[in-house]
């Protein structure tokens, strides 16, 4: 993806206003005003809240309920009552704002085109809001796009068979703003974002294992995931809208690639249970679905060493197996992953 220009002041022809030059030379130095957030009450969304208020930004919230709404409130955010399904609301929500984070995403997992079509509309809407205004637009992928098997970099393109194929669309919306005067950029979440209240893979994998009275891998665990603690992925969401260039992709791994059958044995350890390994023809059963046990499968790899260079993040919080000793996943990952 090409970087727009903006030297003339006009970025691939739209002019950008004196109040939006300004815009954009507040947002180079990092120092907006106004952001508005989707997905700021999930796992990562409070982090990444927390972590704009902490720099002296002012964050309005998506709030689709009346919880949202208020965990918004209670960690400082502003409500912003409305939904993805809300075009008219999103484009409100960002064109008040001096640059958005998108992080929300949802809908039915087993239609996972309604949730790619739903994304894509809302960046659309969002970065229409956006355009030609030299703002920041950060919105979010996964690392599980990239092809498995090897350590995937920030600049290699996506693979259309992966995983989370489905994030590709919303990857390249956003990124395609850059070429309307947006300083988009996307980062790739880690498949694994831990830290306390995580309720994802890794509290499936400490669930399975509470059930079935095994911690397991599968085949010979050689298999690697990249993971990130949520408060280093909110510092990058941050420096990402303070600095990121437009067109960028940004890789959200603190670890390149954590074995799966050191967590498993991680996990038995915790558990005082046995440690095993499972045949791929037998995942399934024991993991409770063929996606899942994909997932626990996979090989995805991958480097932040572009992502570090070019913001200066610096992840200082613990690594996945430093969370799974000391953290809260064997206090409350009891049911953790079961709907």
């Amino acid at each position: 993806m090409s970087h727009a220009g903006h030297s003339s002041g006009t970025r691939s022809g739209y002019v950008l206003s004196s109040a939006n030059r300004n815009a954009l030379h507040l947002a180079s130095r990092g120092n907006l005003v106004h952001v508005f957030v989707t997905g700021g009450s999930g796992l990562t969304g409070p982090a990444v809240v927390s972590e704009l208020l902490s720099a002296g930004h002012r964050v309005t919230g998506l709030a689709r309920s009346a919880a949202s709404a208020d965990r918004l409130a209670r960690l400082g955010a502003e409500p912003f009552t409305g939904s993805l399904d809300d075009l008219d609301r999103l484009r409100e929500g960002a064109a008040a704002a001096d640059g958005v984070i998108h992080m929300a995403i949802g809908g039915d997992s087993g239609d996972l085109s309604g949730i790619t079509k739903r994304d894509v509309d809302a960046i659309e809407a969002m970065g229409a809001a956006l355009a030609g205004t030299g703002k920041p637009f950060v919105s979010t992928s996964g690392t599980m796009v990239m092809a498995p098997g090897r350590v995937s970099e920030e600049t290699d393109a996506p693979d259309p068979d992966a995983f989370a194929a489905y994030r590709i669309p919303g990857e390249r919306a956003c990124l395609g703003y850059a070429e309307r005067g947006v300083r988009s950029s996307v980062i790739r979440l880690a498949p694994t974002v831990h830290g306390p209240g995580d309720y994802g893979f890794v509290a499936m994998l400490v669930a399975t294992a509470r059930k079935t009275g095994v911690s397991a891998y599968i085949g010979d665990g050689t298999n690697r995931w990249p993971a990130v603690h949520r408060l280093d992925a909110a510092t990058l969401f941050r420096l990402a809208l303070e600095k990121a260039p437009a067109g960028t992709a940004l890789h959200g791994t603190a670890e390149s690639g954590v074995p799966l059958r050191d967590i498993a044995e991680k996990i038995g350890r915790k558990l005082d249970l046995p440690v095993v390994s499972v045949e791929l023809d037998d995942a399934p059963a024991h993991f409770g679905s063929a996606a899942l046990s994909s997932v626990f499968a996979a090989d995805v790899p991958a480097s932040s060493a572009r992502t570090r260079a070019l913001l200066g993040w610096n992840p200082s919080h613990h690594t996945l197996l430093e969370d799974l000793e000391h953290g809260d996943y064997f206090t409350v990952a009891e049911g953790a992953g079961q709907g």
